[in-house]
């Protein structure tokens, strides 16, 4: 199934060879050079769980079969057009170009616990057109393919390799919505967690969605051990449907229905966004708590970040803080997120490349 999405997604993308993560190809390469399985599981654990360079990782390799490696792999589909750290938290955002000049952004979380989150994207642009995300002002361009999903994590570690840090949590939050590119990303999530890959747990991998439920339905059947959040932002239906197109598709009995099979196989945070006058009143908070009943999931208050073009206001901190305290006393668990990156346009929320493609 892979390699199916993969040619399907990087036809003419990319030249000169396979991606490194096409399983056939690269097996057919062992193959002609009388490589040992063996060498080529030590191959691929210094690209994806070492962080090795290219020629790093073609050392691995027998001499006689480097050429044919060389020729018949592309190293990377994706390349750091442009890198911007916070002043203020160390938040790091990459821009990566893709092989047809596209524009993506991830963004690198660095807390002080030193477990380092990578924040990554799966589309170029959203079709969701949520009002309160830059990047619906992108429209959509396409899907990303499983290669492009799985090199913003392995050029990240490249990258974070010489601080010492590597990437100990993906979250799928990023540009685009996971759940209407669900092949790619589910393979890539698989990925991940494959101890022949990346080997992250499965506790660690995120995968967030709008409310796509036949894609959360999928999640729970298909990647057991991961976690499911929900952007929720609204537990009243009215208010949902204005904030968020998507809701007019999949109500909130219907998410709520997904919500309970995907907490049969996995942890499920619910992500709620505090705007000013919208979602931050008593009528939304009965709401809340209603919608979440005896679910097995954690709340995740999220502050707004605000971009140009957006008429939306955050809640204050005193509200916040008194919104999560009568959820807690309410038996809910809840935690009041801190944004990272708001000064580079790298919080949650403000990721957009106005100039879609290169020049």
């Amino acid at each position: 199934m892979f390699d199916e999405v993969d040619a399907q997604n990087l036809s003419g993308l990319v030249k000169g060879g396979a991606s490194i993560y096409e399983a056939a190809a690269v097996e057919a390469l062992r193959r002609a050079g009388a490589v040992q399985p063996e060498v080529l599981r030590q191959f691929r654990n210094a690209l994806c769980k070492h962080s090795s360079g290219w020629e790093e990782a073609l050392a691995v390799l027998p001499v006689e079969a480097r050429g044919a490696f060389r020729e018949g792999l592309v190293p990377e589909v994706l390349t750091v057009h442009e890198a911007r750290a916070s002043e203020i938290d160390g938040a790091e955002k990459l821009v990566f170009r893709t092989g047809d000049d596209h524009l993506i952004e991830s963004v690198i979380l660095k807390p002080e616990s030193g477990r380092t989150a990578l924040c990554i994207s799966s589309q170029v642009g959203c079709a969701c057109y949520c009002s309160f995300c830059a990047t619906g002002l992108m429209g959509f361009s396409r899907n990303l393919s499983v290669a492009e999903i799985l090199d913003q994590v392995r050029l990240v570690n490249r990258r974070l390799r010489g601080e010492g840090r590597s990437v100990r949590n993906v979250v799928f939050m990023g540009m685009g919505e996971p759940l209407l590119n669900q092949a790619a990303v589910f393979e890539a999530a698989k990925r991940l967690v494959d101890p022949a890959w990346f080997n992250l747990s499965g506790a660690h991998v995120t995968i967030s969605t709008v409310g796509i439920a036949p894609g959360m339905r999928a999640f729970a059947e298909r990647l057991p051990g991961c976690r499911l959040a929900l952007s929720l932002h609204s537990a009243r239906q009215e208010v949902r449907e204005r904030l968020m197109p998507q809701a007019r598709s999949y109500p909130l009995e219907v998410l709520r229905a997904a919500l309970v099979e995907a907490a049969r196989s996995g942890t499920v945070m619910i992500e709620y966004l505090m705007l000013a006058g919208v979602t931050d009143g008593e009528e939304d908070l009965r709401a809340l708590v209603a919608f979440v009943g005896d679910l097995p999931v954690h709340v995740n208050l999220i502050p707004f970040n605000s971009f140009t073009g957006c008429n939306l206001e955050g809640s204050s901190v005193a509200v916040r803080q008194g919104f999560a305290d009568k959820l807690k006393s309410l038996g809910l668990s809840v935690t009041l997120r801190r944004s990272l990156g708001v000064d580079i346009m790298a919080a949650c929320g403000q990721l957009v490349q106005h100039k879609l493609k290169m020049d």
